[in-house]
Formats: structure tokens, C-alpha cells, sequence
């Protein structure tokens, strides 16, 4: 907890004084605008760099369709199917071409069977058949209005028979037909009805019995081909999370790198300024980092491999894989503080900088002249160097009276 509290105090100290003292409001206002403009940017690089691969959807485009028609149980569903692929549009663009344009300047290629699969969706997407699902649709548009007409006709029907019953005349009636004419209107539009259905039938069959038609249903029936595709769907949903990971690591790393270099040069040649700059940046760069690489823990290829190793082993006890995951997170976070320390809270940096402002290399309190020990925190001050048998500073990497090497013999009080 010391050391928590140490590194916090650490942090705050690092993110609003300059040369030890604090900066002004106006200062502060314009460095926490710089940090939100520059932590804008930086969530729209990762976002970019994100979708420059291409997803599973995008790389195995076909998977979608034809799983939902291999899946697919009703009795139409080959017709269904083929009019999805047939665009109304006058001049609609080829699948092929699409697919092609799509992937251009993204990272990754297009399946080569659902190349296949657009080149069969072309050949049936032909202006033929454009034409017959543009009648078919009319004539289903002819089929709703008799239906339409039809059913207001049955729901007049009793008003129109007492009409005639009580010898009102036709001119003066309120209702689409007399009721001596009811029946002969329904039977004569119930035959219009069928006979636009043996048409819409026909322009279906013409369609399905197509060669170009056939070729596309005869290659959707190939099980080893999807069995293939399936593969490769399943291959990219199981490492496109780390690669979008890996990628934004990339993008992150550069100015991480620059940002620590920085801090630390302006930190050793007392440049506040720029060591404050430099260390803002560097929290704003590590802040969607570890963002990251939480939410790869939760959906990239470590949960997936977890959980298919413990369903393996365990049955259905998925929820194993969370205790796993308790287990897991605390060991990274630990790991990651260890490396903070390492980095930011380095005692040897520390104790660099506040030797040269006369305080405690431990707790950071003004001393006075050759005190050896501090009256805060009662940290000695001093060490006997092996070589010289002078007093020296703690942490300095060398000797301040013969310049011996003082890494190998530092110690703790």
C-alpha cells in the first residue's frame, strides 16, 4: 500500500508540476485540451488501423448466404434463393467487380471460393431474368389489388343484397357492385388470380431451369467446398481479434516509444516543461493500450483457445473459463505495476533528480546540509562506497568522491 500510495503521489506529481512547482490554471487548461484532442485522435488511428483488415464477413462474403440456404428447409427455397442474387437495378455492378474493389488497400484477400460463388451470382444476374422478376412483381401487384377488390366485395355483399331486397336503385347504391353481380365479379376475379399465379409459376420455372441457374445450385450443393469455406470463415473469426490487436499495438508502440525518450531526456536535462508534455502523452498512448489488451482478453484468440480447451475437457463447464480469467487478470495487472515501477518510478531516476534539489531520495522532503538521515521517513541518506571508504549517495549509480561503480554494491539500509 506504501508503494501504491507512492506511485500515485508520483503520478500527480509528474502530471502538474514543472520543475517542482505547480503549473496555473490557464496552463493546466491548455495541456488537459491538448490531451483530449490528441486521446480523440489517437481512438480514431486505432480505429482506422482496425478495420484495414478485412473481417471474416468481408474476406469469406459468401458464408452468410449460403449457410441461411443450406439451413433453409422450405420447399421454394432454390427459387428464394436465386432471387436474392438477381439485382432490379437497370445496370447493377458485377459481384465480382465488387468483391475486387472492397479489398482493394486492405489488408488480406477475398476467399477464392466465394470468388466462384460472385461469378455464378453474375452469370444468373443476367438482364433476362432482371425482366422476369419485374414482371413477376407486377403481376403480384395485379394479384393484390383483385385480392384487395375482392375482399371489399365480401364485405359489402349483405348491404348490397338488402339493398335489393328494399328495390333501392343500383345508381343510388353505396357499395362497389350490386349483389347480383357479387358472385359473378369474385368468381371472375378468383380466375384472373389463378391464372396470374400459373404465370408467376412459369416465370419461376424459366428461371430455375436456366443452365446458369442450375451450375450455381449444383455448386451451393458441394459439401466439401463449403466444409472448406467453413473452415476459413472459422480460421478468420479466431484470429482477426488478435490481429486488429496487433495492428493497433503497432500504431501505439511508435509514440510511446518517442514519448518515453522524450520524458526522460527532458526529465535528466531539467526541462520541466517538456518532461511534463512528454509524460502527459505517454499516459494518453498507454491509456487505449491497456484498453486493448483487456478487451483482447475478452474476445481474442487467448479466450477462444481457453474455451475450447476446457470444454474439451471439462464438458460444459464454460464458466470454468471465467475463474480462469480471475485468475488470469490479476497476474497481468501485477506484472504490468512491476513494469511501471520499473519505467516511471525507477529509484534510481528518483533519486537523481532529488539529490540535486537537496531531499530525500526515499520520500522526496527537503533536507538540510549533510543530513544522513531524514526526519520524515528516517531514511539513511548516505552509504560507504567499497572502493574509496567514503560516504556516498544511495542509488547514484557511481562513487561522488572516487567515481567507483556503485551498482554492484547497492544495498538496503
Amino acid at each position: 500500500m506504501r508503494r501504491l500510495r507512492q506511485g500515485w503521489r508520483a503520478f500527480w506529481r509528474r502530471s502538474r508540476l514543472v520543475n517542482g512547482e505547480p503549473l496555473n490554471r490557464v496552463s493546466l487548461i491548455v495541456i488537459i485540451l491538448v490531451d483530449v484532442f490528441i486521446l480523440i485522435n489517437v481512438f480514431n488511428g486505432l480505429n482506422e488501423i482496425s478495420n484495414w483488415p478485412l473481417s471474416p464477413s468481408q474476406a469469406q462474403p459468401c458464408y452468410a448466404p449460403w449457410q441461411a440456404y443450406r439451413q433453409d428447409t422450405r420447399s421454394d427455397r432454390e427459387i428464394r434463393f436465386l432471387e436474392q442474387q438477381i439485382s432490379l437495378d437497370p445496370l447493377p455492378q458485377r459481384a465480382v467487380e465488387h468483391l475486387q474493389e472492397s479489398s482493394k488497400g486492405r489488408l488480406g484477400s477475398i476467399s477464392p471460393i466465394c470468388l466462384t460463388y460472385a461469378k455464378y451470382q453474375d452469370a444468373v444476374n443476367r438482364p433476362i431474368n432482371r425482366q422476369r422478376l419485374k414482371q413477376r412483381q407486377e403481376k403480384y401487384s395485379q394479384i393484390q389489388a383483385l385480392e384487395a377488390t375482392n375482399a371489399r366485395i365480401r364485405q359489402e355483399y349483405d348491404s348490397a343484397l338488402l339493398e335489393q331486397l328494399a328495390g333501392q336503385p343500383p345508381d343510388q347504391s353505396i357499395n362497389l357492385v350490386g349483389a347480383a353481380q357479387a358472385k359473378a365479379t369474385l368468381e371472375a376475379n378468383n380466375r384472373q388470380i389463378a391464372a396470374l399465379n400459373k404465370e408467376i409459376a412459369a416465370l419461376e420455372r424459366a428461371i430455375l431451369q436456366e443452365a446458369n441457374s442450375q451450375a450455381f445450385l449444383r455448386f451451393l450443393g458441394e459439401e466439401t467446398t463449403f466444409a472448406q469455406l467453413e473452415r476459413q470463415y472459422q480460421r478468420s473469426q479466431f484470429w482477426y481479434p488478435s490481429l486488429q490487436f496487433l495492428l493497433q499495438a503497432l500504431f501505439l508502440l511508435p509514440p510511446i516509444g518517442v514519448a518515453l525518450w522524450v520524458h526522460r531526456w527532458g526529465d535528466r536535462h531539467r526541462h520541466g516543461l517538456l518532461a511534463l508534455m512528454s509524460w502527459h502523452l505517454l499516459v494518453i498512448f498507454l491509456i487505449p493500450l491497456v484498453l486493448k489488451i483487456f478487451e483482447l482478453l475478452q474476445v481474442g484468440a487467448l479466450l477462444a483457445w481457453l474455451s475450447s480447451t476446457i470444454l474439451a475437457l471439462f464438458g460444459g463447464l464454460a464458466f470454468l473459463v471465467r475463474y480462469v480469467y480471475i485468475l488470469l487478470i490479476p497476474a497481468v495487472g501485477f506484472g504490468l505495476i512491476k513494469a511501471a515501477q520499473a519505467l516511471f518510478l525507477n529509484p534510481q531516476r528518483q533519486a537523481i533528480a532529488r539529490v540535486q534539489r537537496q531531499r530525500c531520495v526515499r520520500c522526496g522532503k527537503r533536507l538540510r546540509d549533510q543530513d544522513q538521515y531524514c526526519p520524515y521517513c528516517g531514511y539513511l541518506q548516505w552509504m560507504t562506497c567499497p572502493s574509496c571508504q567514503q560516504l556516498t549517495y544511495r542509488h547514484l549509480p557511481y562513487c561522488r568522491h572516487c567515481g567507483a561503480s556503485m551498482i554492484s554494491s547497492r544495498r538496503s539500509p
